[in-house]
């Protein structure tokens, strides 16, 4: 199985537990994340043992990302391991303090890419378009965190 890594960032003008309280707020991650809606299944949702599911896509043209959360530090790191039959591998949201008002946001993927060798060709024409999705859905996440503070 093919695996690749993707991360973007993201400088905001907001102190790292607003950031954090945004990123973390699932639900709420529709409001700028492209696409995508955000539930918890199980548990709390703040903590290692809760469980997500994201839906991304448009109408009935949609793909579940079920994952389970592995990793938690707050306001510094959240991991995730994605569960599902169609995204594998894992995720991080990391925020980090920059100084006084100010942080920066990363999110990296580590993704076990479907159809073996054919995803392995078809990454390098998927991951721009996903990389611009990511970068589109962190300027709104941006701007959320900068009207808070």
């Amino acid at each position: 199985m093919a695996t690749r890594d993707i991360t973007v960032g993201v400088d905001i003008d907001a102190p790292a537990d607003v950031v954090w309280k945004a990123v973390t707020d699932w639900e709420g991650q529709s409001e700028w994340m492209l696409g995508t809606g955000v539930r918890v299944t199980k548990g709390d949702g703040v903590g290692v043992g809760s469980e997500l599911a994201a839906t991304t896509g448009v109408g009935p043209l949609g793909v579940t990302d079920t994952m389970r959360i592995v990793g938690w530090d707050p306001p510094h790191r959240a991991t995730v391991v994605h569960t599902g039959s169609v995204v594998r591998g894992s995720g991080t949201f990391t925020v980090i303090e920059l100084g006084p008002g100010r942080s920066r946001f990363e999110w990296g993927e580590r993704l076990d890419l479907p159809l073996g060798a054919l995803g392995a060709l078809g990454w390098p024409l998927v991951s721009p378009v996903f990389a611009l999705g990511l970068k589109y859905s962190l300027r709104k996440l941006a701007a959320r965190c900068e009207a808070e503070r």
